[in-house]
């Protein structure tokens, strides 16, 4: 059975006329005989929508229950055993109803389309996934119901329903899209003009780029290789020169002139590493492109012309931008064309621009020996003359030795020298050899004098073969350098983003690594500030301060900069350098993100408990404030009608809702004192009996029943902090165990729970037989401004068990809470025992 073709009404936004577009196409294929029924159209009360659906076979829609509502959704296996040719489908990313088939309705269309039923549906650009965050930001509204990218773009055909935004707000005022009480809140919101703008133009630029996408795929289907200028994109060819600011820039006035289009540069790396640029050149010209809104690739390839021209026709540019080639009038004599030449021979129909530059003509010094350092170098030219002379006097000895044989031995010198020196040092080599062959070997012996033309032709051969020798070698002592530094770096890299992986690391530790990888003495990253630097992270001693004080510095972002002591690296180094930088941009990122991240955490938790307190405002410390004036107020009002003992009674009313107040108060205080850091605790000997006892005085005798053991040791502790966290912890247990028997106890021994400390503590325990707290509330019930429940169980703002833990823990114990066996809640308050007088 063959699937079923998709067919998508894409809007910028609500109204523009999707439905409307998909009923009018549902009655052009019904008028041509075409099976077609609605599965589900939602009309949101559009008389003109509703009206379209007469003369269209409707599938009923199932109903469902959901929280005392009563949802349409689509009955799928209706449509399914309806069999139609179309069924039309409204509203693509709607969430089905809890206990339907399937969560989402797009999954609902594809069993749909896998029965082979073609489908007609619409979606609105806000519900893709890859546009859900940018249409927040214009519109300031989130939408919940979303859709991935890739489920739209599987559709067969993706039609835009596009109306001027003018007409959109026209046709909102005249009540055609909302109904007439939300028409002006929606004009003032979602749909002012400068959003509808924004939300077509994404709209027609994501089904630009989906276009883009078929086109793409079309030509690869059809092994199209012509270019097809669709879309002007400009490719820019960089060297790693100091002329690629340059080509860039002409670049992206060339795409300036048109409207839409991509910039892409492109860098051919050579396999043999003979004809790299700067790194930190190419660098810079990469940030430049992504400053200009292009991309950045690298590409390995050992013609340099061929491979920037398939890459040109990969992505279909219509416009390549290369630099003129740099090498000189002699070099193109002998066939050095340079690249340019290269592209525009083969270029075929992709315009090409030549791009003159103050480097053109002008050949960079070719490098033809390794970096081997200056004590090679001058090991290499010392033995240019001390290999030939052993080799002389080892082979004198032996007269039957023609020229040959001495040449070849003195050709193995060469080499030699070659290895150790490099080229310049084996070309001395070379030539001494050459005048020791001519006096010691070749007739007239002793002097320099060549009789036999073939002697003197054997000695130039043997001369150019040295040279040529000294050459190969030197470039491929200069390869195997290069491969273990590739090796090396690789390596390092491969370490790099291993490290990056399997540890969270901190900037100071990242430029610890960098330090010991580089061997530097100090690394530092400088911050420029109002015209002033500042020191974000270091490592070593004696970091940099200033780019000034550094023997090296490198701006790796912008308004950041690398600074180091030690020593000055190498254009190797500098490339691997830029790698650590990539990380620890990303780092440094990361590190900002985080701190993002906490401070919107730590302002969430301060607004909840804003939020909280301006609850408990309204509620907790109204309702004393209410009853104190009502009680004063009867007292001034009608003093003279109450009796003795309804004004003692009045009078205790202000006294109990004065004590609740200034409790509640006191715990408002106390808490802001706790997460300021802001509690003083002042330490002295204080017994459990004292505390409990001064708890105790302010409850009922029968509240609490206390079971203290004589000549308990004193604890460490602030006695008004004890009282304070004891009398909230008796208090939350007479509200939430009432009339259970409560219970004091004391005992001496134990630790503190790992972490906090080792010192031997004394617990108190208040014992409840109530109904418990669940497990998985014990760590909540903790928190400011939490209840059992979340219930109004009394007065208070659930604040008590949290000022107590913080007082406990300031003192350097613990609050813990455990189950009473038989049920119940047990508070443990563990304090350390006093040891004395603290030094």
């Amino acid at each position: 059975m063959d699937r079923g073709s998709l067919r998508i009404f894409l809007g910028a936004a609500p109204g523009v006329g999707k439905t409307y577009g998909m009923l009018e196409e549902a009655h052009r294929l019904a008028a041509s005989g075409t099976d077609v029924v609605v599965a589900v159209v939602m009309d949101h009360g559009r008389v003109q929508t509703a009206a379209l659906t007469d003369g269209l076979e409707l599938i009923p829609v199932r109903m469902v229950e959901y929280r005392g509502t009563t949802l349409p959704e689509m009955d799928v296996d209706a449509v399914l055993a309806r069999r139609p040719h179309t069924a039309l489908v409204d509203e693509y990313a709607h969430t089905n109803a809890p206990g339907s088939r399937h969560q989402k309705r797009w999954e609902d269309v594809d069993e749909l389309l896998d029965a082979g039923i073609n489908v007609f549906t619409t979606v609105n650009v806000q519900h893709l996934a890859s546009l859900n965050d940018v249409v927040e930001a214009i519109t300031g509204t989130r939408q919940q119901e979303m859709i991935p990218d890739a489920i739209v773009r599987k559709a067969d055909q993706i039609e835009l329903v596009d109306i001027p935004p003018e007409l959109l707000r026209q046709r909102l005022s005249a009540g055609l899209v909302y109904a007439p009480d939300k028409i002006d809140a929606a004009l003032a919101n979602y749909f002012r003009l400068g959003n509808l703008s924004a939300l077509r133009e994404i709209a027609l630029t994501w089904l630009a780029d989906r276009v883009e996408e078929g086109l793409a795929e079309y030509r690869q289907r059809h092994g199209i290789a012509e270019t097809w200028p669709a879309r002007e994109r400009v490719v820019v060819a960089l060297t790693g020169g100091p002329e690629g600011e340059a080509l860039i820039r002409r670049g992206a006035r060339i795409l300036a002139r048109v409207s839409g289009g991509d910039l892409l540069a492109v860098h051919v790396r050579r396999p043999d590493g003979l004809a790299e640029g700067s790194e930190s050149a190419l660098t810079a010209q990469r940030r430049l492109v992504e400053d200009l809104g292009g991309t950045y690739q690298q590409l390995a390839g050992d013609d340099v012309a061929s491979s920037l021209l398939d890459f040109a026709r990969t992505v279909n540019a219509t416009q390549i931008v290369v630099g003129v080639s740099r090498h000189t009038r002699l070099q193109q004599l002998f066939g050095a064309g340079g690249v340019g030449s290269a592209v525009v021979r083969d270029s075929g129909d992709i315009d090409v621009h030549m791009v003159t530059h103050s480097l053109a003509g002008r050949a960079p010094r070719l490098r033809l020996t390794p970096l081997l350092g200056r004590r090679r170098t001058i090991a290499g030219y010392a033995l240019a003359f001390v290999f030939p002379i052993v080799m002389t006097a080892a082979l004198l000895p032996f007269p039957e030795l023609n020229l040959t044989t001495h040449a070849l031995a003195h050709l193995c010198a060469v080499v030699a020298v070659a290895f150790v020196g490099g080229l310049w040092p084996a070309a001395v080599a070379a030539v001494f050899d050459s005048l020791l062959l001519n006096y010691f070997v070749t007739p007239p012996i002793g002097t320099l004098t060549i009789d036999d033309p073939q002697n003197f032709f054997a000695l130039v051969v043997f001369l150019t073969v040295a040279v040529a020798f000294s050459l190969v070698v030197g470039v491929s002592s200069r390869r195997s350098r290069d491969a273990a530094l590739a090796r090396a770096e690789a390596g390092t890299l491969s370490e790099l983003a291993r490290g990056s992986l399997a540890r969270d690391q901190n900037a100071e530790d990242f430029l610890e690594q960098l330090r010991t990888e580089f061997q530097l003495g100090s690394v530092s990253v400088l911050a420029a500030q109002d015209g002033e630097w500042r020191l974000r992270a270091k490592a070593g001693t004696e970091a940099p301060s200033t780019p000034d004080e550094a023997d090296g510095a490198d701006h790796f972002e912008p308004g950041l900069t690398l600074a180091w002591k030690g020593r000055p690296l190498s254009g190797g180094e500098r490339r691997l350098m830029a790698a650590f930088e990539a990380h620890l941009t990303a780092l440094l990122e990361r590190q900002q993100l985080a701190l993002s991240l906490r401070e919107t955490i730590k302002l969430g938790e301060a607004n909840r408990i804003r939020t909280s307190i301006l609850r408990a405002v309204s509620h907790d410390l109204r309702t004393p404030l209410a009853g104190i004036r009502l009680a004063v107020t009867a007292l001034s009002r009608q003093r003279d009608k109450m009796t003795p003992g309804e004004q003692t009674e009045m009078l205790e009313a202000v006294d109990a809702y004065s004590g609740r107040l200034d409790r509640l108060v006191a715990n408002l205080l106390d808490m802001s004192r706790i997460e300021s850091d802001a509690l003083a605790v002042l330490r002295e000997p204080v017994t459990w009996l004292d505390v409990v006892s001064e708890v105790l005085a302010e409850l009922p005798p029968e509240a609490v029943r206390v079971d203290l053991a004589p000549n308990l040791p004193a604890v460490d502790g602030d006695r008004g902090l004890l009282v304070r966290a004891l009398a909230n912890v008796v208090e939350n247990a007479v509200k939430y165990a009432p009339g259970s028997d409560i219970v004091i106890v004391a005992t001496t021994g134990g630790l503190l729970a790992p972490g906090i400390g080792d010192r031997p503590v004394s617990e108190l325990r208040v014992i409840d037989h109530g109904t418990g707290v669940p497990p998985e509330r014990v760590m909540a019930m903790f928190q400011p401004f939490q209840r059992l429940g979340d219930e109004d169980t009394g007065p208070g703002i659930g604040l008590g068990l949290a000022v107590a833990k913080g007082f406990i823990e300031a003192m350097g114990g613990e609050l813990t809470a455990e189950a009473t066996p038989g049920g119940g809640l047990t508070m443990v308050l563990r304090v350390p025992l006093y040891a004395g007088p603290r030094e």
